[in-house]
């Protein structure tokens, strides 16, 4: 009797783990492709604030591969993936930070309509990451962080609308600089605290070896 109750537990496990897979290969493809759209839909209308959020897209989406790739690993492989996520969104971070420093110096104002559209589709995809999370948000920790980062991420997705808003009534490219950079800054800083967590567990595992 023992022995059954235990495995109908395991079987209940691997049920619970394939469908916490299921749902974060879900919300890991709407992240993937939200950031290429931004991404080139914000350098395509000239908007800071776009590829700002493309940048937490792209970072969620390395959240949920990472946690996909390393669920079943030890914790120093997990820190090495970790250094290498820190690192990818750290080029990135500079890369869109670059650009905004250069829109700085051209000073141009971005397609107003592209924000707006790219701006409620990326809401509408974080809505929807949120709805398939809420079900799982209290199964364990991973998955209740991963539930708060779409919730925050939300109101990056409204503060580019507000922006845009803004930089249609006044044609000024200071909103969207404005968001822009506040959002590559919080991007960039979280990524040197994923890379200072990773490095300081990667020195601990070498320490027990």
């Amino acid at each position: 009797m023992s022995n059954n109750c235990c495995q109908n537990k395991t079987k209940d496990i691997k049920k619970i783990q394939k469908q916490h897979s299921n749902v974060l290969w879900i919300v890991l493809f709407i992240n993937l492709i939200m950031f290429v759209i931004e991404l080139v839909g914000g350098l395509n209308a000239k908007s800071l604030a776009l590829n700002g959020d493309s940048l937490d897209m792209l970072g969620d989406s390395l959240v949920y591969g990472s946690s996909l790739f390393v669920i079943y690993k030890s914790k120093y492989a997990q820190a090495r993936v970790a250094l290498l996520k820190g690192f990818i969104m750290f080029g990135f971070g500079l890369i869109i930070l670059i650009r905004g420093l250069y829109k700085l110096y051209i000073w141009s104002i971005p397609f107003t309509q592209t924000m707006q559209s790219l701006g409620i589709l990326a809401l509408a995809a974080n809505l929807s990451c949120l709805f398939l999370l809420t079900k799982y948000r209290k199964d364990n920790l991973n998955l209740s962080s991963v539930w708060l980062c779409s919730r925050n991420d939300i109101t990056a997705n409204v503060s580019i609308l507000i922006s845009a808003w803004i930089t249609n009534i006044y044609s000024s490219p200071v909103p969207d600089i404005m968001v822009g950079f506040l959002l590559t800054f919080v991007f960039i800083k979280s990524s040197l605290k994923v890379i200072k967590a990773s490095q300081k567990e990667l020195s601990l595992g070498m320490n027990q070896l």
